[in-house]
């Protein structure tokens, strides 16, 4: 191979060494300790872009870094292949789902090859694979059983050009996370998964999640929304019925003048009167086209429509009037809202539009007096209680608990607690996805397939148009089949599962990919779960991360694994921001990856997304910083070849003999060993590691050793460099070590240790105040006890001027850092 560093000569003789020797093919090993890392997959989209360059570089270091510390690492790869895309392409392009999905794995596959990423390949899955769908059937129909999934009608986000249901998370702006369609709300009958039964269990155990970014608990917290309160229920005027509310300010239930209700409430059309139906129709019609995180938002202006009827406050026994109100959500509690204008913003800007009554039931006190006359904005702060009955004089905190104890006693409400957190949606009107086994029988109702009948194939031979939903719905040899139970003639469910159900346990299946008899081997996954170190964007803080965690939750329960939670640590990566704005095709600002691998190489690549910030962090593009790691490469190249003549016959450091400049020169070294080793380990600063690396390139360059240990010396600081530098630029670096003379290449070599004595400074600096102001710095040996530090410090010419004619009182010493004198 020519002296001139070839990229593409040395990452292709690299990248097949790995594969022959299946060098990152991994096993259970109970005399290893195990080290689970994963980045999140991708969706086979047909190209990766620099987000996932960065993203699995990132993943790439801690794998390789934990292999040579001695870890049996587990690092797969995968594919999140179901999904609207593939479908949606292939409408557009007369194709099929299948052929676009396998197509475009199998191209970005060898993409991520390129990359020299160190993934046991040998555990790579598709969600669309039958080995993988079957057993998700499998465990539907344990959920089904246990009463966690199952079917009701509700109002649901639906995009009508995907012709679909989208779970919240998936609205975004009002508008589909997919094809930008605007959102609205229908009624359909869904599958939902149970997730509510753990909410309290996923809200507590984020306090268990020391290893996550604290922005993402703090989302998932407010996402499950665990608030105190009570459930009180307002009698519907000349019915026997009632409008159950739930609340945390049960305080001031005596100021509640008219109840609001959810435009998507169940009663909404019952409580019309036939006088109001036309209005109210229009109303619900209108706030259906309008975002849901638009309705809750502070500046939306609030609206709603009179329904005709009254209900009663039954504490003050006063008439209310029920409206339906676009701000109100059936999200969140029980999809009505006893309105207490004068004390909450959104129902005293709602009452002063439609000139709805305010009765002020808090006062600020201390000689402040509110009346409704003159009133801005509502009194939403704790006061004392008026107008209130027998509990006027309390505070409005203690008449919390007062009033929820009386509204018990009377029989007219409950104590409870409430979660924002709804059951996960699962259905979808789509042909790509995970078929859902269940069978309806006109005699025995919903059937579940049985066990012995799984899978239930997706099939292949389906036309697409674009119109009409879901194709599965006109495919005769699918939908009709006989009843399991009776024999007679049924019909087969045609929805698909939510695309996020593969994603939340697809960790789990790579622990053991080839396994035949069920979801997963316990043995296998309870020897490598939970994931140690997981890496993905922050937008998937509820979307993904959650449906996981909950996922993880119910296969425990379900006997499958004995782990609770799925992820011990989490990384979410900056985005790749080229031009002021994250790399995108409609702004046009995308760097193609192939291109860069093509003229600088994977390695090149990799530095700068490492380098260019700090994992966390957003990367802003750089081509002059792509120029410069490269030009970096290329020196440790020069570097090494330059003194493979004087490291030819060196044998090992006799550190009892080293010359002065031999002692400075490894010294060196093994500081930056200690610096990126911390740096990897303890912060995952790859971008510092790597700084100092480039600091020791400028050192050994600078380095002209005519001395006995010259090669000696050198040759360890070289060996050193290039590990240093192995998780990083893992293909240089392999050709690097075996010209430096080693036969064991360097992905199965052991992490450098720095020697301790040698980072030991032989001088140090150290900083002499008087009455802590810098006063002079003096240089003293390393090591220099107290007595010694202060009496030099006291001797300074530049100290002596500010001891003249005061009394020194006290002396402080921090050896080799400081000497503080104080005088008076």
């Amino acid at each position: 191979m020519e002296q001139k560093y070839n990229p593409s000569e040395v990452e292709q003789k690299w990248q097949q060494q790995w594969e022959q020797a299946s060098t990152f093919t991994v096993g259970e090993d109970p005399g290893k300790k195990k080290y689970y890392l994963l980045e999140m997959f991708p969706y086979p989209s047909g190209r990766i872009h620099m987000g996932h360059v960065r993203n699995y570089s990132i993943g790439d270091v801690v794998g390789r870094f934990k292999r040579m510390r001695g870890f049996n690492v587990l690092h797969p790869m995968g594919w999140d292949a179901f999904g609207m895309p593939a479908e949606n392409a292939a409408i557009q392009n007369k194709s099929h789902p299948a052929k676009w999905t396998y197509e475009n794995i199998a191209y970005m596959r060898g993409q991520l090859k390129k990359m020299g990423l160190s993934y046991d390949w040998n555990r790579e899955l598709a969600t669309c694979d039958l080995d993988y769908y079957r057993w998700e059937q499998k465990i539907f129909l344990e959920m089904f059983e246990k009463g966690l999934a199952y079917k009701k009608t509700s109002f649901v986000n639906w995009c009508p050009k995907c012709e679909t249901v989208l779970a919240n998370e998936q609205v975004e702006d009002g508008a589909c996370w997919r094809c930008d369609n605007e959102v609205v709300q229908k009624e359909l009958d869904q599958w939902f998964f149970r997730i509510t039964d753990y909410a309290e269990e996923l809200l507590s155990f984020t306090d268990q999640l020391p290893g996550w970014p604290e922005r993402v608990l703090v989302m998932q917290r407010n996402w499950i929304g665990k608030s105190f309160g009570c459930e009180i229920d307002f009698p519907l005027e000349g019915m026997s019925d009632a409008i159950k509310v739930f609340t945390t300010r049960q305080d001031t239930v005596f100021g509640a003048t008219f109840m609001s209700l959810a435009p998507e409430h169940p009663l909404a059309m019952e409580l019309t009167t036939p006088d109001r139906k036309a209005a109210v129709e229009r109303f619900i019609e209108s706030v259906a086209k309008t975002d849901r995180m638009k309705r809750t938002a502070e500046d939306f202006e609030k609206e709603g429509v009179f329904t005709g009827t009254y209900c009663i406050n039954p504490l003050t026994k006063t008439r209310m009037p029920v409206y339906l109100a676009n701000f109100v959500l059936m999200d969140y509690g029980t999809g009505a809202v006893m309105a207490v204008p004068t004390h909450d913003q959104r129902d005293f800007e709602f009452a002063r539009k439609y000139s709805l009554p305010l009765q002020i039931v808090i006062q600020p006190g201390e000689g402040q007096e509110l009346e409704t006359a003159s009133m801005t904005a509502a009194f939403t702060e704790p006061g004392i209680m008026v107008n209130s009955g027998t509990f006027d004089g309390m505070r409005s905190e203690q008449a919390k608990e007062a009033i929820a104890d009386f509204l018990e006693q009377q029989g007219l409400g409950k104590k409870t607690v409430n979660f924002r957190l709804r059951d996960w949606g699962i259905s979808r009107q789509r042909y790509w996805g995970n078929p859902i086994p269940v069978i309806y029988c006109d005699c025995c109702g919903v059937v579940p397939v049985p066990e012995n009948d799984l899978p239930v194939r997706l099939p292949m031979d389906v036309e697409f148009s674009g119109e009409g939903g879901s194709p599965l719905a006109k495919l005769d040899s699918f939908v009709n089949v006989p009843c399991p139970r009776c024999g007679m003639p049924a019909r087969r469910e045609t929805d698909t599962m939510d695309t996020f159900v593969q994603s939340s346990w697809y960790f789990l299946r790579y622990c053991c990919p080839d396994f035949k008899e069920g979801p997963l081997d316990r043995k296998r996954v309870d020897y490598w779960m939970s994931v140690d170190q997981y890496i993905g964007g922050i937008e998937h803080a509820v979307l993904h991360l959650l449906y996981a965690r909950f996922f993880t939750k119910v296969l425990r329960d379900l006997g499958y694994i004995t782990c609770s939670e799925p992820f011990t640590n989490l990384l979410t990566q900056g985005m790749v921001i080229k031009d002021g704005a994250k790399m995108s095709k409609s702004k046009g600002n995308v760097v193609d990856p192939n291109a860069l691998i093509e003229r600088y190489g994977a390695d090149t690549a990799r530095l700068f997304s490492l380098f260019a910030a700090p994992p966390e962090k957003d990367l802003d593009w750089s081509d002059q910083g792509v120029d410069g790691s490269f030009r970096f490469l290329n020196r440790v190249w020069r570097l090494v070849h330059d003194r493979l003549d004087l490291i030819r016959n060196a044998g090992p450091v006799d550190v009892n003999t080293l010359a002065a400049e031999e002692r400075t020169l490894r010294r060196a070294v093994h500081k930056t060993i200690r610096k990126v080793t911390e740096d990897i380990e303890e912060r995952f600063h790859f971008n510092t590691a790597i700084a100092s690396v480039m600091e020791l390139l400028n050192t050994l360059q600078g380095s002209e050793l005519a001395t006995p240990q010259a090669g000696s010396v050198m040759k360890e600081a070289l060996d050193s460099m290039v590990m240093l530098l192995a998780p990083f630029v893992p293909h240089i670096t392999e050709e690097l070590w075996q010209r430096l003379g080693h036969a064991t290449p360097l992905s199965e070599t052991a992490w450098p240790e720095y020697d301790r004595s040698a980072v030991v400074d032989e001088e140090v600096l150290v900083v002499v105040q008087v009455n802590g102001k810098l006063r002079s710095k003096i240089t003293v040996a390393a090591g220099t006890d107290e007595e010694a530090l202060k009496a030099l410090a006291l001797a300074d010419e530049k100290v002596q001027p500010f001891l003249q004619g005061v009394q020194v009182r006290k002396v402080i010493c921090v050896p080799g850092k400081l000497v503080n004198i104080v005088v008076g």
